[in-house]
């Protein structure tokens, strides 16, 4: 079974073996994942990813995912690599993660921040963050409507995300279960075999070359990993254009490809 990438997740890591990351790995391994919101109407992804950096040794708080109406952004490893790292998104000395899932939420949970605001397209914002949690639960084989928490169960006296910025984008704490089954349903079916599930990291924003095989007119992202990652499709092609991971048509330019590495492939859709 594959999952549909829709969006890119650019990759923003915080300095490792600082305070708001040890670079510590997740273990034993990834068993839930902790819904956030910022607490912070109107602040967005790269807003909390900049303070974050800029802050990194001044405080142990962080999180892994940040989510708004444009960007997903990751400044702690979970979903862009195989070596998931520990943020430390709840406190230790709450009781509930322990209770509801046997680890601790800094453990073994990944923590996802829902960004909201007038200055935020609640929609889009909501769309992301309900397509991040699907992806959470495709790639670590979890059920939505199980491993998925807020904050404010795992630290009732003191927190209650998400429920606020769900509530001020009109949805609710419970419906996020049902549309995060929903999306990964549906994210998950009628895709190509030879799709692959890995999604390809726009890491630290630049743009990827394209480049097109004369031979087979295959077009080719070539990715940090010096890889070449098939475009699926012209949607694929145009989507990503959108959404900045590269330039258009007039830029590819006509080249072998036996010198990168077959990657995976590409599939992007509104």
């Amino acid at each position: 079974m594959n999952f549909k990438i829709k969006y890119p997740i650019i990759s923003k890591y915080l300095t490792v073996n600082s305070k708001r990351r040890s670079g510590q790995l997740i273990k034993p391994a990834v068993k839930f994942i902790v819904a956030h919101d910022t607490g912070n109407p109107k602040s967005t992804a790269a807003n909390n990813v900049s303070y974050y950096s800029r802050t990194c040794n001044d405080d142990y708080a962080s999180a892994h995912i940040f989510v708004d109406d444009k960007e997903i952004l990751e400044c702690i490893p979970a979903l862009t690599t195989d070596k998931p790292e520990k943020a430390w998104h709840v406190r230790y000395n709450v009781t509930g993660d322990n209770e509801l899932y046997g680890y601790e939420a800094n453990d073994a949970a990944i923590g996802v921040e829902y960004c909201y605001g007038p200055n935020i397209n609640a929609d889009e914002s909501y769309k992301r963050y309900i397509w991040v949690l699907a992806y959470i639960c495709y790639k670590f084989n979890l059920d939505p409507r199980r491993a998925i928490v807020g904050h404010f169960v795992l630290d009732p006296g003191r927190k209650t995300d998400p429920k606020t910025g769900l509530a001020a984008s009109n949805r609710t704490y419970e419906q996020l279960f049902e549309d995060a089954a929903k999306e990964l349903e549906e994210c998950s079916e009628n895709l190509p075999d030879e799709i692959n599930n890995e999604v390809i990291i726009n890491q630290q924003n630049k743009i990827m070359k394209v480049i097109k095989n004369p031979s087979s007119q295959k077009i080719y992202a070539i990715g940090n990993d010096n890889k070449k990652h098939w475009i699926f499709n012209e949607e694929t092609f145009n989507v990503g254009k959108e959404m900045g991971m590269w330039e258009d048509w007039d830029n590819i330019e006509s080249m072998g490809d036996d010198a990168y590495a077959e990657g995976h492939t590409l599939i992007f859709v509104k």
